[in-house]
């Protein structure tokens, strides 16, 4: 009608006519906490399940030693001079030097002194040829008393191809004497004086030579050979 006014409808009326209105507001509000309080709860699990760095272990470093020189010293290893673990000191090893053998002085002196010179026999002999003939000769051997007192005597000779026919002293006391695989053995039936002098004579026959294999006066060589 003209000259009447249309009452308007409030905004709490509106709502509270249309309740499906609030419900879904409460329900937008809840899924909105409900999405937060899932994204802070996954994001503490993340951080909380995720394992921590192992540690990192540094093992300390073994210094090697080396021998010692001459002069009993010993020389650091290469990696000394090189940067160690932090908070540890390297450690070296160093060994005594060894000491070196000294020979001592009585066998030194032995090994570098020649051995000494043999005494010369007492009594000497002298080989020599008295006579020769056709399949043999006579020899004999002079003998010289060089000592200060009486010495005995015993001469050896060898002829290995030959035949003795006999042997005795000249111009003095017989001594005795055997012939066995070509070796004369005789021995001096007395001493021979300080400075005196005596022939021991032979017959050989069938030597080839009248020069023997050897000729000794108490170990001693004959000279003339």
């Amino acid at each position: 009608m003209p000259g009447t006014r249309r009452a308007r409808p409030s905004p709490g009326a509106a709502i509270t006519s249309s309740p499906w209105i609030v419900v879904s507001i409460g329900v937008i509000v809840m899924v909105v906490l409900l999405v937060v309080a899932l994204g802070s709860v996954r994001g503490r699990r993340t951080f909380a399940e995720a394992p921590p760095p192992d540690p990192t272990m540094s093992l300390p470093q073994v210094a090697v030693s080396t021998p010692a020189g001459p002069a009993g010293t010993t020389r650091p290893p290469a990696s000394a001079a090189g940067p160690g673990v932090p908070g540890l000191s390297p450690r070296s090893t160093v060994l005594p030097a060894r000491p070196t053998p000294r020979p001592s002085p009585s066998a030194g002196g032995a090994s570098s002194r020649p051995p000494p010179a043999p005494a010369p026999a007492p009594v000497t002999g002298r080989y020599g040829v008295v006579s020769s003939f056709d399949g043999g000769f006579v020899g004999e051997v002079r003998l010289v008393n060089t000592a200060g007192t009486a010495r005995g005597w015993t001469v050896r000779l060898a002829f290995p191809r030959g035949r003795l026919v006999a042997a005795w002293v000249s111009g003095a006391e017989q001594g005795s004497g055997r012939f066995t695989d070509g070796v004369l053995t005789y021995r001096s039936g007395v001493d021979l004086a300080p400075g005196a002098s005596v022939a021991l004579q032979f017959h050989f026959e069938r030597t080839g030579t009248t020069r023997p294999s050897s000729c000794a006066v108490d170990g001693a060589t004959c000279s003339g050979l």
